[in-house]
């Protein structure tokens, strides 16, 4: 089964960490994804740019309309993403356990199912 192991961030947690912490976390990336390559559980992951370069097309009066973005007003946005394929949710929770980031407060990793890949019956 397939899970999108989502990395949310909070640009003020982020910009509080020390030098050190940061590295510490980009380094444990690198382990993480080693790992995951090793147990043929990664199938692609990619970090995303700043949401203040985001657009956003919705439909507005009937007409699609183009706006900056992001769609939602939070102070966490979605910083990055590793697809993996795991067994079971368990397995997946253990997983998003590893990504460094789950190690400092005001981080977070939504492990959310992906859906078509298990078939429309969650």
């Amino acid at each position: 089964m397939k899970y999108l192991l989502i990395m949310n961030v909070n640009p003020a947690t982020m910009a509080a960490l020390t030098e050190e912490e940061r590295e510490r976390i980009g380094n444990g990336h690198q382990a993480f994804i080693d790992t995951i390559t090793d147990t043929g559980e990664l199938i692609v992951t990619q970090a995303l740019a700043d949401p203040s370069t985001t657009k956003v097309v919705k439909s507005e009066g009937g007409a699609q309309v183009v706006t900056d973005g992001p769609y939602i007003e939070a102070k966490e946005f979605m910083g990055g993403f590793y697809l993996v394929e795991c067994e079971n949710q368990e397995r997946a929770v253990e997983l998003a356990k590893l990504i460094p980031d789950t190690g400092y407060e005001g981080f977070g990793v939504e492990v959310r199912p992906v859906m078509f890949s298990a078939g429309l019956e969650m």
